[in-house]
């Protein structure tokens, strides 16, 4: 009998762990994953950018838990000796057309409060000399890391203090009575006082097997990546995005330094036929009818036609890809890039067609459910578990005081 299960063992999954047991060391906890290994799926296949928080609206989720997130996973990395590089990022205006718009955010990340500065062409090239750009945002809080390292740093540290992480254990049903919850595995039964859904890609599939009614559906994005050749790869000295488009909710082509010296260039965002399929080939039917069989994916899709369009044409060619990228780094050729990873974005949509825009965490009868922590939620993650942690102390002194 433990006293909080946690279904998923992503780095939000791992990083509540950590914060129940810090809060509560006393308690028993468990994590249920369904592979045989954490960071399996959004996690590990992260860009492993440590965001500013600069994109999203002021007082949103996002926004604050990005900027405390962007300040607590440096503090925790180099707390434990993991590789991270706080090395800023350009959000480049290459054409006329642009600058309102990097004017506009601009503003937003002064209304988030961050402390970044806008940028001339000439200091522009100082910092990032080959790329196209008439003016810039420097974000100097943006750094890397690789958030792989970070889960299983944050799974010793549950361990340690005497937290389970039980693995190959699928979620097969969840029963919620008034005294406890009954989690059916594939690896037998485990019982638990309270529970928290951060299943990811599988986090709506989890709140619906408890008996939670909501208007939100995960659709799966994949995020197709290329890769810069190694002799290449002087060309980007860090991290350099372009304008986003406000009429498409992706970041578009940017050009993304690892932390062992790689540099991704992308990505495409297309729909995955496969709620876990990082290969163009992946195909679940049932993944697949469960998204066209879902009106809010048709009104989302009509509502972006033309960039959904354009998104899946450049998945297919590679000179097309390549417009974009030269946009910014005209000195990139054709053969410069090679293909690279993928990941899935696990994206919540209404009913309505709308994509919720910001982390969706919802509380239930003994239970609390993360219906929508794409990025940044790595960079948030510990401040998430935070986050989720007080939520269930607010159920447990509400219950008490019943």
């Amino acid at each position: 009998m433990y006293d909080y299960i946690i279904i998923g063992g992503g780095i939000v999954g791992l990083s509540t762990g950590m914060e129940l047991l810090s809060r509560f060391p006393s308690a028993k906890v468990a994590i249920l994953e369904k592979e045989s290994h954490v960071a399996a799926h959004q996690t590990g296949h992260n860009s492993g950018v440590i965001h500013s928080g600069i994109y999203y609206k002021p007082g949103s989720y996002k926004a604050r838990l990005a900027k405390k997130g962007s300040e607590s996973m440096t503090e925790f990395c180099r707390e434990h000796g993991l590789e991270v590089d706080i090395c800023g990022k350009v959000i480049v205006a290459s054409e006329d057309f642009e600058l309102p718009l990097l004017d506009d955010l601009y503003q937003r990340g002064l209304d988030n409060g961050l402390g970044i500065r806008m940028i001339d062409h000439g200091e522009l090239h100082e910092i990032e000399p080959h790329v196209n750009g008439k003016k810039a945002i420097h974000v100097p809080m943006a750094g890397i890391v690789n958030y792989k390292q970070v889960s299983e740093k944050m799974a010793e540290i549950i361990t340690a203090k005497g937290g389970d992480i039980l693995l190959n254990h699928k979620v097969l049903a969840i029963d919620e009575t008034a005294q406890e919850v009954i989690v059916q595995t594939s690896m037998g039964e485990v019982r638990g006082a309270y529970y928290v859904n951060c299943g990811g890609l599988q986090s709506d599939r989890i709140a619906k097997l408890a008996g939670l009614k909501t208007d939100v559906k995960i659709v799966p994005f994949r995020g197709e990546y290329f890769m810069l050749k190694p002799e290449k790869s002087s060309l980007v000295k860090n991290l350099i995005y372009p304008v986003p488009n406000p009429n498409f909710p992706f970041l578009g082509v940017h050009f993304t330094r690892m932390v062992n010296g790689a540099i991704d260039v992308g990505p495409n965002a297309v729909l995955s036929f496969k709620r876990e399929g990082y290969k163009k080939t992946d195909l679940n039917v049932a993944d697949l009818m469960e998204v066209v069989a879902y009106k809010g994916f048709w009104k989302l899709a009509k509502k972006y036609m033309k960039e959904g369009v354009e998104e899946m044409i450049r998945s297919a060619s590679k000179e097309l890809f390549m417009k974009n990228v030269q946009k910014l780094m005209p000195d990139i050729q054709k053969d410069d890039i090679v293909p690279g990873p993928a990941g899935v974005r696990a994206q919540a949509l209404k009913d309505d067609g709308s994509l919720v825009d910001d982390f969706f965490i919802v509380p239930s009868k003994r239970s609390i459910h993360v219906l929508n922590a794409p990025s940044p939620a790595a960079t948030a993650s510990i401040e998430i578990g935070k986050e989720i942690v007080r939520k269930m102390d607010g159920m447990l002194k509400m219950e008490s005081a019943v």
